[in-house]
């Protein structure tokens, strides 16, 4: 007698809870609102060049400060994250960002030394991202977590938000409108996280000093290894999103708004790609994704040193370079979440977060001073290139090796 046939034996894959889903919309939610703050210099660094006639150099370091505080900033708030949680930090770190954010509406945008008063604090919001990784992540299984962390870094499209708003509201109602604007939605933001943000089930609270487990951190290999891919990856998309309007006006001309508009289209299109780098690397590996990612960012930037036209050449480079960029973000943290030890998630994405903010504030600096220097943003341009080619050999050889090797624990102290 034929027995009934058994059902096949590979195990379904887990569901996510609803619950899930919406600490993640909650936490991209916040990371974008926080970022659009942590943005908002940077549309308005042509105006102030003109109003306050200020050099290269001088506006560049305007918008490249929030970029190395907020940076920097995430090495103390990711590790206080993997202490206190996304349910405390989320709204401390919004309402802080509040603070800044008015000062500079209200009082700080009339010279230079207040903009950059204004812009140290106002990096308070870059930090945002530091808190919403380790959050996100304790809320997925891990063949889920690559693209739940990219669904979470599309949140990085707050700087569209003010690429798009804020020369218009500055055009339309005065230099503090946008500022007042953003401070309002931050702190309606900050009460609704308070009031529903919930830390992961069974998350558990190191006990350790804060400067033990930072210590501990720096001693893993992902730390070192991720934090040099992601200077280059969101380095240079935290880097162009900051300096792409300046570039476009002074190389090609462009308007002011329409500079801005095209560095939305830019900012758009990384954002877009983030999951998809989050999602490949679930399924092919973070190496592949991070290696055809790299090789794009090396072509796309070698094509554009030659200053092509923007039509159709330099919009295709920059187009590529976007795509690229947002990918290999994606791709670095979904290898984060292979090798991390859970417990020190937050402090690892701290200093990798911390990495690839610094690598966005360098290369501002660097255009600026070529530009003055030369003229011309040729040399920046093959330095991006050259940086991008280091990074997809040391990809082959070093990362792919951690990624085939077993977990990374951390040395006793």
């Amino acid at each position: 007698m034929l027995q009934p046939s058994s059902p096949p034996s590979t195990p379904p894959s887990p569901q996510v809870p609803a619950r899930a889903l919406l600490m993640l919309v909650l936490a991209t939610l916040g990371f974008a609102l926080n970022f659009w703050a942590w943005a908002l210099l940077s549309p308005l660094g042509p105006r102030f060049k003109d109003t306050l006639e200020l050099s290269s150099f001088q506006q560049s370091l305007l918008v490249a400060v929030p970029v190395v505080v907020g940076s920097l900033g995430r090495i103390p708030v990711g590790a206080l994250t993997d202490r206190y949680g996304g349910r405390v930090m989320f709204p401390l770190v919004t309402a802080a960002t509040v603070i800044p954010v008015l000062y500079l509406g209200l009082a700080g945008h009339d010279s230079l030394p207040a903009l950059l008063v204004g812009g140290f604090f106002l990096g308070v919001g870059g930090t945002a991202f530091a808190v919403g990784v380790p959050f996100v992540s304790a809320w997925f299984p891990p063949e889920r977590r690559g693209l739940a962390i990219g669904v979470f870094g599309m949140g990085m499209g707050g700087t569209a938000i003010s690429a798009l708003t804020t020369v218009k509201l500055v055009d339309a109602y005065g230099t503090a409108n946008p500022f007042l604007v953003t401070a309002g939605v931050l702190i309606v933001y900050a009460l609704v996280a308070a009031a529903l943000l919930r830390d992961a089930p069974g998350r558990a609270a190191p006990t350790e000093p804060l400067a033990r487990r930072l210590a501990q951190t720096l001693r893993l290999g992902i730390t070192w290894q991720a934090s040099a891919l992601y200077a280059v990856a969101f380095g240079g998309y935290v880097a162009f999103s900051v300096y792409l309007p300046t570039y476009l006006k002074t190389g090609y001309g462009l308007t002011q708004a329409d500079a801005a508009n095209r560095m939305a289209g830019f900012v758009l299109l990384a954002v877009a790609m983030r999951p998809v780098g989050g999602w490949l690397s679930d399924r092919v590996g973070p190496v592949r994704v991070l290696s055809g990612a790299l090789a794009a960012v090396a072509s796309g930037a070698l094509v554009q040193s030659a200053t092509p036209s923007l039509a159709p050449l330099g919009t295709l480079a920059f187009l590529g370079m976007a795509a690229a960029l947002g990918a290999a973000s994606g791709a670095t943290f979904a290898f984060v979440a292979l090798l991390a030890p859970p417990e020190r998630t937050g402090s690892v994405t701290g200093v990798v977060g911390a990495a690839g903010g610094l690598g966005g504030f360098v290369p501002p600096l660097v255009m600026g001073s070529l530009y003055g220097t030369y003229g011309s943003y040729a040399v920046g341009l093959l330095l991006l290139a050259a940086v991008a080619t280091a990074a997809l050999v040391y990809t082959g050889t070093g990362v792919r090796r951690a990624a085939l090797g077993p977990v990374p624990v951390a040395k006793p102290h």
